[in-house]
């Protein structure tokens, strides 16, 4: 499913003032300078789509991109920033639980986690708390061509035998790069069946 039209739609800081809620939706979310906004930009295949900057915490707002005028990708704040203060740390947290509680035609939240990491405890905070509300997501793991085939294969054991700890059955994964492109049809063929599903 190639995308052909990829386009900026609208920024706000209230979740109320997002788009009307008529066509499917798809957040994207992880820790600051996890690779978002590459991973954006290589899914749509325009490169400067998302702004990417060296310097994290960038994206402060709720982002909306309209994909061949049939679903919404959203690109939201990333969580755990620490040269922020407490204070607007807060406003961030406010800001996305707000945007994922309100929202009736997010189908699915796409949650970014660096493979050259081990398990981060804020990570898999977070993925407990969306687990304990209901809310669908799927684990994308970033920057892979930066690990070899056994030690990307090791991230990947190591990450799910985590999550069956405390999990029944581990979230569905995806392994990703912005430089090589892999994951990039995975993720679009995972999108589609939803979006029909939509329709109905």
């Amino acid at each position: 499913m190639p995308v052909k039209q990829a386009e900026f739609f609208v920024s706000n800081s209230d979740p109320a003032k997002c788009p009307k809620p008529d066509r499917p939706e798809y957040a994207f979310i992880g820790r600051s300078n996890v690779g978002k906004s590459s991973l954006i930009n290589m899914l749509t295949g325009r490169a400067s789509l998302a702004k990417i900057s060296g310097k994290p915490g960038k994206t402060q707002l709720i982002n909306h991109f309209v994909i061949d005028n049939e679903w919404y990708l959203v690109d939201l704040p990333g969580y755990g920033y620490a040269q922020v203060s407490k204070t607007e740390r807060e406003k961030f947290a406010a800001l996305i639980d707000g945007y994922l509680t309100s929202r009736p035609n997010l189908l699915c939240i796409f949650v970014l986690v660096d493979s050259r990491i081990p398990p981060q405890k804020i990570d898999l905070d977070f993925m407990d708390n969306l687990g304990e509300r209901g809310l669908p997501f799927v684990i994308v793991f970033t920057k892979t061509e930066k690990l070899g085939p056994t030690k990307l294969q090791a991230t990947l054991d190591t990450y799910r035998n985590k999550l069956l700890e405390t999990w029944e059955e581990a979230p569905q994964m995806f392994v990703t790069s912005a430089v090589t492109s892999a994951g990039r049809e995975d993720i679009l063929s995972f999108i589609r069946p939803l979006n029909e599903q939509f329709k109905r």
